[in-house]
């Protein structure tokens, strides 16, 4: 045996070790760490692309909070009035006909909402219910918030299946933890951008 208790045993299992971790980088300028690996296709539609940003470049003030929805990354960023940064995965628009992006605000915050199809979700889906009030079978989820936008809305889900993924009807998805976390902190005025 070495006297350095470095043996030939050990050097194997460190580079093994080494060879089945993923690859760490540290990106300088934001401090994020990025894991590199292979990730199947299936796990990749079901993953955001979380990195933080800065809220600077998208509002020119955080009067009320600002929430920004990132439909490619499919990640909800959300400052507080103070500056405190929020960041949860989201589900977004199914297709890009159903997504809408620009400017919007929260105008009513809805903690028991209810459900009702719109006219073109009725008439792409004529099996669905005319409405579905609160609780475990809403697609609202626990809470919801509409935009000033007709329809939209930022809102929980009980299909966890679908955060991550394009697979809403136009609104943003959360968990419902997520969405309550999120529905005690935003106001009604708080500024939404979609990009």
């Amino acid at each position: 045996m070495p006297q350095n208790g470095f043996g030939r045993r050990a050097f194997l299992a460190g580079s093994a070790a080494m060879i089945a971790s993923p690859a760490l980088a540290q990106d300088v300028n934001t401090g994020t760490t990025e894991i590199e690996r292979n990730i199947s296709t299936a796990t990749r539609r079901n993953i955001s692309s979380f990195r933080t940003l800065d809220w600077q470049p998208y509002f020119s003030n955080l009067n009320n909070g600002a929430i920004l929805v990132d439909i490619t990354s499919r990640a909800l960023h959300f400052w507080e009035a103070n500056g405190t940064y929020h960041l949860y995965p989201c589900s977004v628009p199914l297709t890009e006909d159903l997504t809408r992006r620009g400017r919007t605000r929260i105008t009513l915050k809805d903690p028991q909402p209810d459900w009702r199809p719109t006219p073109s979700m009725k008439k792409r889906n004529p099996e669905w219910p005319d409405y579905v009030g609160p609780g475990p079978d809403n697609p609202l989820g626990t809470r919801a918030m509409h935009l000033s936008w007709t329809y939209y809305r930022i809102h929980g889900t009980h299909d966890t299946r679908k955060i991550g993924r394009r697979s809403s009807n136009g609104c943003i998805g959360l968990y419902n933890e997520h969405v309550e976390a999120l529905y005690q902190m935003a106001t009604v005025g708080t500024q939404v951008l979609l990009i």
